[in-house]
């Protein structure tokens, strides 16, 4: 890290060392004992302008304190059949460890349909599983490491991704602004497999040339499943199902060890921490149902640009399928 690095570190360490209460105890939940790795996340993510990331943090942390995001992992979704349908809709989960350490997130870009539940609970249920990584994962890691370990891998599994997904672009948007501006540079690298034609397309026409080079170079597409590529940082325990081998189909329906399924050892360690919070938190009161609603942020413009040129593209490649398969079905005088 280089001297002018250092400097800011040191400037923006300053200016959060005037925060005061309710911040300064959320933002011992944010940092959880690594406070500078934590300011150069933030310093990272508005390309080490000080003033930017000092307001750039102490608006995530008003966020966090408007929204009581500190008592979110102690907030289950209930009932439990209610939860099960989340998830079910909502695939995410965290299949291991790579071998630096880092947690492996697998996503089901593809085959999540977000329509079991209200946008609130799949909002809730995203930032849960991001406290959960930030406050129980991590530090866990850092101290087995007796290193700071503050970032995870992420990989995203495109099987069964179709025009439908058009319907989802919005709430991706909602999910992916609450990270970007609360929890930033979480990820080292995205990998993606499992790409179908129509990702490739829309990748390279009109979601690459839109990011910025910091966030390109953390996305990998890989070919197939990504097991041989995967493999080279990860022990095959820790390797998503859906990348176990070519030809993987269905990510929701592999039956070797589903990250996804509310069966596995994370969901069930995460919504039985959430419980037990809860009971802490409120040990006489009956747990409430109904979601734990959190203020929507407007999309940044960067994911809006992206949002409204995927959703162009997406168009236009059902308008021209619709176009080829009439075209397939009218029958010349030759035939």
């Amino acid at each position: 890290m280089g001297i002018v690095s250092q400097e800011a570190i040191l400037e923006l360490q300053a200016l959060m060392d005037s925060v005061e209460e309710p911040l300064n105890i959320t933002f011992q939940n944010v940092h959880q004992g690594f406070r500078a790795e934590t300011l150069v996340r933030f310093l990272k993510a508005r390309e080490w302008n000080v003033a930017k990331a000092h307001k750039m943090l102490v608006d995530c942390l008003h966020w966090r304190v408007q929204n009581t995001i500190d008592d979110m992992l102690a907030k289950p979704i209930v009932p439990s059949e209610l939860y099960g349908a989340v998830r079910d809709s909502q695939l995410i989960g965290m299949s291991g460890y790579s071998r630096e350490g880092l947690p492996v997130f697998a996503i089901g870009v593809g085959l999540s349909t977000f329509d079991k539940a209200s946008v609130h609970y799949y909002v809730q249920s995203h930032i849960q599983i991001n406290e959960y990584r930030d406050r129980v994962i991590l530090p866990s890691a850092s101290k087995k490491h007796g290193r700071p370990i503050t970032t995870c891998i992420k990989v995203l599994d495109m099987t069964g991704l179709k025009l439908s997904a058009l319907s989802k672009i919005k709430l991706l948007t909602i999910i992916s602004t609450i990270d970007d501006l609360n929890y930033p540079e979480k990820t080292n690298t995205y990998y993606i497999v499992n790409a179908p034609y129509i990702f490739s397309a829309c990748w390279k026409q009109v979601v690459k040339p839109l990011l910025q080079e910091r966030t390109r170079k953390k996305i990998q597409v890989l070919p197939g499943c990504g097991r041989d590529e995967l493999l080279k940082i990860m022990d095959i325990a820790s390797l998503p199902h859906f990348c176990r081998k070519d030809g993987s189909g269905s990510s929701r329906n592999s039956e070797n060890e589903n990250c996804f399924s509310l069966d596995h050892p994370f969901h069930q360690q995460l919504y039985n921490y959430i419980k037990q919070q809860s009971l802490i938190t409120e040990p006489a009161q009956p747990i409430k149902q109904g979601s734990f609603h959190v203020d929507l942020p407007e999309p940044a413009a960067e994911e809006t640009e992206i949002a409204k040129s995927l959703e162009s593209e997406l168009q236009k490649f059902e308008k021209g399928n619709m176009l080829s398969k009439s075209t397939d079905g009218i029958k010349t005088d030759d035939d």
